[in-house]
């Protein structure tokens, strides 16, 4: 009797921590994403706290120039958020969310633990610089033990980027119109606990590798993320994780190849989606609704868009393998579709990269004193978190009912509205960013300090804090929008590899800025002028030409965002949060 009961309790197609079949009522809900929240803080606290001020440790501790600093701080973020792809990719394929999420703090710790060990003993780091000689730049053994330990964190970071959001979303029912409000409010506090774990991490450890040292930052940021680990393993009772599907990119490859092998051979053959109704399916005899509608799945027409990848199944193909069904091509759609939108994401990101790299350097020649209390440049990111905590509830319980009561819709603010906002304020922020440095630069040339970054200019940081302010709202209706979207708009079998374009889009962000600093300095420089981007010190640099050019690239992308936006079909199923809108 209770076997029955239970058989109708399952989810399907998910199972516990022990692999046993997951039951409705015992597993999933709100409590379980809750230790995927509380684990988010931490996570996020271990990775930022360094990354946010690595482009100071570059230059001060390990000698590298600034512009090197730069690129190699851009460079360690862009692979971390890269590597997203492989982590959602093993999600979705041969593992769960729940192994590759422990698999890859694991991996994490031990990159901390190597950068932890390299900051406490002196004989790894260069030479501290001295007048009779220029610095030493890192090299050798102490090169590799300090890239080894930054592309460890940058492994780890990507794994869980890959699996814990989705991990949390997955906690919830996407077949009820709750379940389906409940993962909206789960994407936006994820946010919010990303917020608060920089928060801890750009003000008390940054100010504690400014004023105590490295080693003790490192140390945080090792113990920090150790304790996520049993965190996260106290809620496996309480999770649900879904079956992997194998590999999604396998089903993308074998559509597309067969759509381009059949359209050349079959190019002129009249039309076999007829044929298809005599398929064994369509005459199958099912004791449930369920197996009656997966069916009909099977038998009906694939849809009039993108038609090309139609002949994957419209034709008989020349291999067996290469047989595909109506479901696959239409999943392979939904990614060809989104791609667009993921694309357009990417310039935004590559304004956000300048929050960690010439944006500190520019806050380190200011006035950083708040009363008595001296800020270290690196805690500016303090602005957008601190908007972002403050407006994703509101936004949450507020705004989103209101939109809901007004455009009487599920959603009430779509996904892509969401995401235009964003990039309007990335492009606002680029803007004010160049008006400021203009500010910036005419104070240290009417205190001439033009040559002199020792001492700070007569020019409060706050002024910079408004560049943060606006990429930071940017963030914010980005990222938890990009999330949701592709969580809601993918294949079940392939959520975790589509949610991990949103870290995807970041990574080549990052990589985007260094390419355009590098073309940048090219074309500017030549015999009778430097290039931008390039001086003695930062007050030597062109940089409100670098973000006047960032704001109109930003313009265009937007543009370019309108058009495939407004072509955008949502889709409509009972699994999806919404419709065309």
């Amino acid at each position: 009797m209770e076997l029955e009961e239970n058989e109708g309790r399952r989810w399907e197609g998910y199972v516990n921590w022990k692999n046993m079949p997951a039951l409705r009522g015992r597993h999933g809900g709100m409590l379980a994403a809750s230790f995927v929240l509380v684990v988010e803080i931490l996570e996020n606290l271990a990775y930022l706290a360094n990354a946010s001020n690595l482009v100071i440790y570059m230059r001060d501790y390990m000698h590298f120039s600034p512009s090197k600093s730069a690129n190699n701080v851009t460079n360690f973020m862009g692979t971390s958020f890269l590597l997203a792809l492989l982590g959602g990719f093993l999600s979705d394929a041969f593992f769960t969310t729940y192994l590759i999420y422990l698999i890859s703090a694991l991996i994490e710790f031990l990159g901390l633990m190597m950068l932890t060990i390299q900051a406490c003993v002196h004989s790894l780091k260069p030479p501290k610089c001295e007048k009779v000689r220029e610095c030493e730049e890192v090299n050798g053994g102490k090169a590799w033990m300090l890239f080894g330990g930054l592309y460890l964190v940058a492994l780890g970071v990507g794994g869980i980027k890959g699996s814990l959001p989705t991990h949390g979303a997955e906690q919830f029912d996407e077949t009820t119109l709750d379940g389906r409000k409940q993962i909206s409010t789960f994407f936006n506090y994820f946010v919010f606990c990303l917020s608060c774990g920089a928060l801890i991490a750009v003000t008390f450890v940054v100010w504690v590798e400014d004023n105590k040292g490295w080693e003790w930052g490192f140390a945080i940021s090792t113990i920090t993320i150790f304790l996520s680990i049993p965190l996260f393993l106290a809620g496996s009772p309480t999770y649900r994780n879904k079956i992997p599907s194998g590999s999604p990119l396998t089903t993308i490859f074998k559509v597309l190849v067969a759509a381009s092998l059949n359209s050349c051979i079959y190019r002129n053959s009249s039309n076999a989606v007829v044929n298809m109704a005599s398929s064994p399916y369509s005459n199958a005899q099912s004791s449930t609704k369920e197996k009656e509608e997966e069916n009909a799945k099977e038998t009906e027409a694939p849809t009039n868009t993108l038609k090309f990848v139609n002949s994957a199944v419209e034709n008989k193909p020349i291999f067996s393998s290469l047989e595909c069904t109506v479901e696959q091509v239409e999943d392979v759609k939904i990614v060809l579709k989104v791609l667009p939108i993921f694309a357009c994401t990417i310039m935004l990101n590559c304004c956000l990269a300048q929050l960690s790299t010439f944006s500190v350097e520019q806050a380190a020649t200011m006035n950083t004193k708040l009363g008595s209390l001296k800020v270290p440049p690196a805690s500016l990111p303090i602005f957008p978190v601190l908007f972002i905590m403050t407006i994703a509830p509101i936004y949450d319980h507020i705004i989103i009912p209101f939109a809901r009561k007004v455009t009487k819709t599920e959603n009430g603010i779509t996904h892509l509205q969401r995401i235009g906002i964003g990039l309007v304020l990335s492009i606002v922020a680029m803007a004010v960013a160049a008006i400021v440095e203009i500010k910036r630069k005419r104070v240290a040339t009417n205190s001439s300090l033009i040559d002199d970054t020792k001492e700070s200019l007569p020019i409060t940081f706050f002024w910079i804090g408004l560049q943060y302010l606006f990429l930071g709202s940017a963030d914010l209706f980005t990222l938890a929008g990009l999330l949701e979207f592709f969580f809601t708009e993918a294949p079940i079998r392939m959520r975790s590899l589509a949610t991990s374009l949103s870290w995807a889009s970041l990574a080549i962000g990052y990589y985007l800025s260094s390419v355009i600093v590098s073309i940048v300095n090219s074309v500017t420089g030549n015999s009778s002028h430097k290039p931008w981007l390039s001086g003695s010190n930062i007050n030597h640099f062109h940089l409100e030409r670098f973000y006047w050019l960032m704001c109109v690239l930003s313009g265009l992308n937007f543009l370019h965002y309108l058009f495939w936006a407004i072509k955008y079909k949502y889709r409509v199923t009972g699994t999806t949060s919404g419709g065309t809108q």
